[in-house]
């Protein structure tokens, strides 16, 4: 599965986004995370293959998180699904 890599001044986390290329919520959170020069990658997932679909459904689930986007995944340890900017926020620490 190919990730798109976002550059930005803060990469005190690795950031992994799942998202759908038509998704405003998904565009906002890209966008929240651009306005605090958030490092991060992304997978819009309409675009990708059926087989690397089903590996992010595996991945979102073996986080315990639901098929909802857009999906963050946060050093591999905290799942945030849905657009909530407070708790991106915490989360990052932005």
């Amino acid at each position: 599965m190919k990730t798109t890599k976002v550059d930005g001044k803060n990469k005190k986390h690795h950031v992994l986004m799942y998202a759908i290329s038509t998704c405003a919520w998904c565009k906002r959170t890209k966008q929240l995370l651009r306005n605090n020069s958030v490092e991060f990658e992304y997978v819009d997932i309409d675009l990708c293959n059926e087989e690397d679909r089903e590996k992010i459904r595996q991945d979102i689930i073996h986080h315990g998180g639901s098929l909802s986007y857009p999906t963050l995944i946060v050093d591999d340890k905290k799942l945030i699904t849905g657009y909530d900017e407070a708790e991106i926020r915490e989360a990052l620490e932005i």
